[in-house]
């Protein structure tokens, strides 16, 4: 094990706990996929909030982590190897953990890539497209007197509830019947479509009542409950 003082982004944030897990985040939809799993795992860990407000996703410290400028990340001081591990990349982070603890990611290969086409599937396209929806619906795109994109992302939000309605009508959940981390990457983004972006009229969220009851469902676990809230504020 590492002590995590090695890295620049402890001088920032520093670490109470410096042999557990390190979380720097905020409650977004692909924040809280991370909170949402480390709950869910029981790993301990520590979480740190990027306030977004003062740009701290963009400082020198935060990029020593994550050169992308984006939450979340995470800095694991028990790695593999026992080497400490920098991550960042919601999906990566979620499939990291999942391999980690052996939890919400089935080890027999076809099931296993079941999930991880879904986690993909949320990757490239439920969240850019979810998030643009957002953007152009609640945010500085309303002003745009084009409609035309906000018309394009309505639509295509509305297919890709519709291929999650076809397949949450087939199983329990977006791989099959046991929860994954697949629906740990979807629905906080479902989720944010309906309540902060206020987009469920407007993709007509009542015509996909699978999507609907499987969120509640999700909604009803109490991990996603805790880890919605995380990191909390100072």
């Amino acid at each position: 094990m590492l002590d995590c003082a090695a890295f620049p982004i402890t001088g920032k944030w520093p670490a109470r706990y410096p042999g557990r897990l390190q979380l720097y985040s905020l409650p977004t939809p692909n924040g809280v996929k991370v909170s949402i799993m480390l709950e869910e795992i029981g790993l301990p860990y520590e979480a740190h909030r990027v306030e977004f407000a003062r740009q701290e996703q963009l400082s020198s410290e935060f990029r020593s982590l994550n050169p992308n400028g984006k939450i979340p990340a995470i800095l694991d001081p028990n790695g593999p190897g026992g080497e400490a591990l920098a991550l960042f990349e919601s999906g990566a982070i979620l499939l990291y953990l999942a391999e980690k603890t052996g939890q919400f990611l089935p080890a027999a290969p076809a099931a296993r890539y079941t999930v991880i086409e879904w986690l993909m599937f949320q990757m490239g396209g439920i969240g850019p497209m979810f998030g643009q929806l957002g953007f152009f619906h609640r945010f500085a795109g309303r002003d745009i007197e084009d409609k035309r994109p906000r018309e394009r992302y309505v639509a295509e939000a509305k297919r890709l509830l519709g291929v999650l309605e076809a397949q949450l009508g087939r199983h329990a959940w977006m791989a099959g019947t046991d929860y994954s981390i697949a629906d740990i990457a979807i629905f906080p983004w479902v989720r944010n479509l309906i309540g902060y972006y206020e987009a469920g009229e407007l993709v007509g969220i009542g015509d996909f009542p699978h999507v609907t009851g499987a969120l509640e469902r999700f909604l009803g676990r109490p991990a996603v409950a805790r880890g919605l809230e995380i990191p909390r504020p100072a």
